[in-house]
């Protein structure tokens, strides 16, 4: 039985801080600038094009300290997270837990004032954490070699994909292999990258049990393949168990095996990409391994490859010699820069700390408990009549479950979009599925290993409470959110209008200048 918590989130009529403050206002006094240093300034300032010298010095708020503290406070009061309650809502984004002691070690001044033009004698114990987390993934994944530079999954994604046309460039198929097969499931970048890349997409759907049959896999291979590019278990939780016959299949043909594992939670220490047959795998570390997700960045999405493909990943590659760490940029096959210099350091010691306090047993703990976790959940939403799960109902699933409201909204005005706004009422994220809604009124939901099964309970309690809603007060779904800081547009033209989309504060400031001189 569980507790109601009341729930308002703050809503504060927020300026944008470019708005605050005035004339002279100061936050910090800045000390004089030395004469010889202003002279040095005037002779760079000179070898600068005049085309890109500022006219005009940049307009930046004037505003004291404690209204800089108040303004980011009150933002930060407006926002969800794990931080604030059990965020499980946002599906394949994995939110999780991310120890305090781990930023503590990332802001660390013997880190944060590196720069990664020092000598490489002068960083060894940053290359040396790197190399380090680099070993660990590779035992997780069982691949040979790994790049830490990719800034997030989809770079990953895109960086496998030119290592794969990089492969075939080099055997003189470059050209003849322009097909690369994904499923429906599987993360959307696994087709978008490829695609971005040049590649035809050919996309596989699931039969009853949740995933392809071997026979469509069979139908669309051929010399043309570069690639499979899947998410295993996919954005349904089930896992293939067929998998390692899907890739013995495309590698008779030729083509290579890419592993979006992306969200790894509920296989570490089970099941690794080696015994799977992949080529090659990815990690974001601000999923499975705990770094903050921060709406996306800074990211890091590991590339991980088999040995005859690590003569293209990307350049320049931190490598040990046994006695010292360097940068190998002596990599003529290399794929590249994918990102500027090594990758997000930062990342690097968080997602080594959270590795190294767990150990391997550690490590396989959480991903058995992530699974128990998603699946006592399963087990307590599916007891709310009206939400069912598709593609075998009650198979137990890995480390998510994309959920349908269909039943209970059939009958109904509201849709998936009016539950996910009344879910922001009860603290609560909600995500319903990327497109195209094979899932009717889709809802994913993915508990990590952070959360208890009282956070669970209440999360299927919320939602029992909604579909209650929907059944006997619609009107209050459809006019959500209440007690949350956002409010529910009344008209939704500007949405796709162009003319009128605000995309920075320069054009918001040009519109409001207009509004008013009209």
């Amino acid at each position: 039985m569980t507790t109601e918590r009341a729930y308002h989130q703050a809503r504060w009529n927020e300026p944008i801080i470019l708005d605050m403050g005035g004339e002279g206002e100061r936050g910090i006094l800045l000390p004089e600038v030395e004469k010889e240093m202003l002279e040095d300034i005037t002779s760079i300032k000179s070898q600068i094009p005049k085309a890109l010298r500022r006219v005009t010095p940049p307009d930046l708020p004037q505003i004291s300290q404690v209204e800089v503290y108040r303004h980011y406070l009150r933002l930060s009061q407006e926002n969800l997270g794990a931080g604030f309650v059990a965020d499980v809502g946002m599906a394949t984004s994995t939110m999780k837990y991310n120890p305090p002691i781990n930023e503590r070690l990332a802001s660390n001044p013997k880190f944060t004032d590196l720069h990664p033009l020092q000598d490489v004698s002068t960083v060894q114990g940053m290359l040396e954490i790197a190399y380090t987390l680099g070993e660990f993934l590779k035992e997780i994944s069982g691949m040979d070699d790994i790049s830490l530079q990719p800034r997030a999954g989809s770079q990953a994604i895109y960086a496998n994909m030119a290592m794969i046309r990089a492969y075939h460039d080099k055997n003189g198929q470059g050209t003849q292999r322009d097909e690369v097969i994904t499923t429906i499931f599987s993360h959307p970048s696994d087709a978008a990258a490829p695609s971005a890349a040049g590649y035809k997409i050919i996309t596989l759907y699931p039969e009853k049990n949740g995933y392809p049959s071997i026979e469509s896999l069979r139908s669309v291979v051929s010399e043309r393949t570069a690639a499979f590019f899947t998410t295993n278990p996919d954005d349904t939780g089930i896992f293939n168990p067929l998998i390692k016959e899907f890739n013995d299949i495309v590698h008779a043909v030729g083509g290579l095996c890419a592993y979006d594992q992306a969200n790894a939670n509920g296989l570490l220490g089970i099941a690794r990409a080696r015994e799977a047959g992949f080529d090659l795998c990815h990690f974001n570390l601000h999923k499975t391994f705990s770094t903050p997700h921060a709406s996306g960045g800074p990211a890091t999405g590991v590339s991980c490859v088999t040995e005859e493909l690590a003569a293209f990943l990307p350049s320049p590659h931190i490598s040990f010699d046994g006695d010292r760490y360097y940068i190998d940029e002596d990599r003529p096959e290399s794929i590249g820069k994918i990102g500027q210099f090594y990758g997000v350091a930062a990342n690097f010691i968080r997602a080594y700390a959270w590795i190294m306090a767990h150990g391997a047993e550690g490590l396989k703990e959480v991903s058995e408990i992530a699974v128990l976790n998603n699946n006592y959940l399963m087990k307590k939403v599916l007891e709310i009549d009206g939400i069912t799960i598709p593609y075998e109902p009650g198979k137990p699933r890995l480390d998510q479950i994309r959920y349908s409201w269909h039943e209970l909204l059939k009958d109904t005005h509201l849709d998936i979009v009016d539950i996910a706004n009344r879910s922001a009422d009860y603290g609560m994220h909600f995500f319903y599925s990327h497109h195209p809604y094979v899932v009717p009124d889709p809802a994913t939901l993915e508990p990590t290993e952070s959360y208890s099964y009282r956070d669970l309970a209440k999360y299927a309690d919320d939602w029992r409470k909604i579909a209650t809603e929907v059944k006997n007060d619609p009107e209050k779904i459809l006019t959500s959110p209440h007690m949350a800081p956002i409010h529910k547009m009344s008209d939704l033209t500007p949405l796709s209008d162009p003319e009128k989309w605000i995309p920075s504060w320069r054009v918001f400031k040009k519109k409001k200048r207009s509004v008013h001189s009209d």
